[in-house]
């Protein structure tokens, strides 16, 4: 036998064997894969069922502290259950692919190897070969079918444990929901129809939109904001300067919308019931989510219904409505308003004024700008938002610009409209899932950043182009609570995720990470010092913001929809049930004071100096001393 022919069959030998533990590699991985499944349908993995009793013993029982803990407790137990699955399910998947590459490149030299060997004259030794191929040929089908099926069960087992937090999720929000509910004028039955009749449709029209929008993203050549530049200049500084946006609270958690008040003598005791500090309460006409916004001496909301949406206008002084302009007669309305989830509303997103100008958006995507004296400036509609809970997403102005956070799961984008006029002047695609949380706007020291989050990342955005500067990957889950931002790091967190700190910079850093205390509505503040994080159940934790570390953590009796303020060094952090819980912004827990409004509230305070001015579930409050 000649030596090139020594080297072929040696060569043949050491990728069979190869191959042979290439396949049996595959084969292990595959058979865990499909043994995780298995368990996953048999064992309740999260825990779900224990946690639904014990909220429904805690609903019954709200003063038990230690039951409280428990749920606590075994939140964080299917958080980190549900992060290792997930780690378990990627990279298993990871490394059967890679044995079943390896597995193939193997076959491949084989197959060339044999090639260059002398047929076989020999019949019986034909015969053998025969049928050895024939085995080889019903072992490789076999492996496939198994690797086949550990892809399948792999993907099965990622839904199934959605679905099993999904239905976690819904038990504790529907406990939490309770509360506002007992002092609702909505009947069980419309809670019912608007919550669960429509539930699969909403689900199935989700995927199918999903499929539409990475059809779109794949037909887009150039991924670049669209910067219209046939529309005429406006006006110079037709809008307030910052100073007059930090003296005043233009948007929702005020200027920039981080969450910092700017405004002294701000009071920390009143009384609903007794009138203490109580300067005046007005009804408002119609329901809605949405936060006050203060302008010298006035006072904006909005409220909707499904077949009327509004803009009103407070005196600050007397809390008599000063005047109300319609969305109505607006070109491309909806015939029909959109199926919404009646804890999100018609109209959940804050106005936002630049001085000059009020803008109010509903759910339906009508648009309204009203000027100081109630005169209707412009209105458009900007196209159905796509999203199954309802649009809640809140204004923001820029200079001549009013900014539209539009991330719903057909077409998601950021746009910004002409103040004076309406015109789209820029607007940006964005590569992004459904988002209810609002943009921020900061100064980083170099320039105005315009900062959103949705899965899967956190993005920066130039406020008067739309051309995106940076965006980092990490965030996941159906995303409401919006960033927060101090001292270069902005703060982003949402419920069965993580909470990110990143560095901003050219190229953004993710300074670190945690997963023990998460938000799903309201969003965090942040100082130079410290993150202050409220969560849906009722307890606030405090982190270093440069670190990480967890400084403290309080329970408090009542969870939080409202997001807290911080001013004058202290944080106010208003309950579901009316209390604000007031307390210092320090890195050692205390509490400075706490005041009952004697009404339901899910509503961000705005401020001004000497007064706050909350938003109950019928009425608009003004406290000051």
């Amino acid at each position: 036998m000649n030596t090139k022919l020594k080297d072929i069959i040696e060569n043949v030998r050491l990728w069979k064997r190869v191959a042979l533990i290439a396949g049996v590699y595959s084969f292990i991985f595959s058979i865990l894969i499909i043994a995780n499944f298995a368990q996953v349908n048999r064992v309740d993995p999260v825990n779900t069922t224990v946690i639904n009793a014990l909220v429904e013993r805690l609903s019954q029982n709200p003063d038990d502290v230690e039951l409280r803990e428990e749920i606590r407790q075994l939140d964080l137990l299917a958080r980190k259950a549900y992060f290792t699955n997930q780690w378990q399910i990627r990279y298993g998947g990871y490394m059967l692919a890679i044995g079943v590459l390896v597995l193939i490149i193997a076959m491949q030299f084989i197959s060339i190897g044999k090639k260059n060997l002398p047929n076989i004259d020999d019949k019986e030794d034909y015969k053998y070969l025969v049928l050895q191929k024939k085995a080889r040929f019903w072992v490789s089908v076999g492996g496939a079918t198994i690797v086949v099926l550990a892809l399948v069960f792999a993907f099965l087992t990622q839904n199934q444990l959605k679905d099993t937090f999904t239905a976690k999720v819904l038990a504790v929000s529907q406990s939490d929901m309770q509360e506002v509910a007992e002092q609702s004028p909505i009947s069980e039955s419309e809670i019912t129809s608007a919550d669960h009749l429509q539930a699969e449709e909403e689900v199935i029209e989700e995927k199918i939109q999903e499929v539409e929008q990475a059809k779109i993203s794949t037909e887009k050549v150039i991924e670049k904001p669209k910067v219209d530049t046939s529309q005429p200049k406006e006006k110079t500084n037709d809008y307030a300067t910052n100073e007059e946006m930090k003296k005043n609270f233009p948007s929702f958690r005020g200027f920039g919308g981080t969450g910092i008040a700017y405004q002294k003598n701000i009071p920390t005791s009143w009384n609903g019931e007794s009138g203490e500090n109580i300067l005046w309460k007005t009804q408002i006409p119609l329901k809605g989510y949405n936060s006050p916004v203060v302008w010298e001496g006035k006072v904006f909301l909005a409220g909707a219904s499904t077949t009327k949406r509004e803009l009103y206008c407070f005196d600050a002084n007397s809390g008599k409505i000063l005047w109300t302009v319609n969305a109505d007669n607006i070109k491309g309305t909806p015939a029909k308003s959109p199926s919404v989830r009646d804890d999100t509303g018609h109209s959940a997103p804050t106005v936002a004024t630049d001085g000059k100008r009020v803008f109010a958006i509903f759910s339906n995507g009508d648009m309204i700008a009203a000027d100081m004296q109630g005169k209707r400036v412009w209105a458009k509609n900007l196209g159905l938002p796509q999203n199954h809970y309802g649009y809640s997403s809140s204004l923001i102005t820029y200079k001549n610009l009013v900014i539209v956070q539009y991330d719903d799961s057909k077409t998601p984008k950021i746009l910004a409209l002409s103040s004076t006029t309406g015109e789209e002047v820029w607007s940006t695609p964005r590569k992004v899932k459904v988002s209810w949380a609002s943009p921020i706007l900061v100064n980083t020291g170099k320039r105005d950043e315009l900062m959103l989050i949705s899965e899967p990342s956190i993005a920066s955005y130039d406020p008067a182009t739309g051309m995106e500067l940076w965006s980092i990957d990490g965030m996941y889950g159906e995303v409401g609570p919006s960033l927060a931002y101090a001292n270069g790091i902005v703060f982003g967190v949402n419920e069965y995720a993580m909470i990110m700190a990143v560095k901003v910079g050219e190229t953004p850093e993710l300074i670190w990470e945690d997963s023990d205390y998460l938000s799903d509505i309201p969003s965090p503040v942040a100082t130079d010092k410290y993150l202050f994080l409220p969560t849906t159940y009722g307890a606030v934790a405090c982190y270093d913001a440069q670190t990480g570390s967890l400084l403290w953590e309080h329970d408090f009796d009542d969870g939080f929809f409202a997001s807290p303020m911080l001013v004058e060094g202290r944080v106010y952090l208003l309950d579901k049930v009316g209390v604000m819980q007031i307390i210092k912004a320090d890195g050692k827990f205390e509490q400075i004071g706490q005041a009952g409004l004697g009404e339901a509230t899910v509503a961000t305070p705005a401020f001004s100096n000497g007064r706050i001015f909350i938003r109950g579930e019928k009425n608009l409050y003004c406290i000051g001393k």
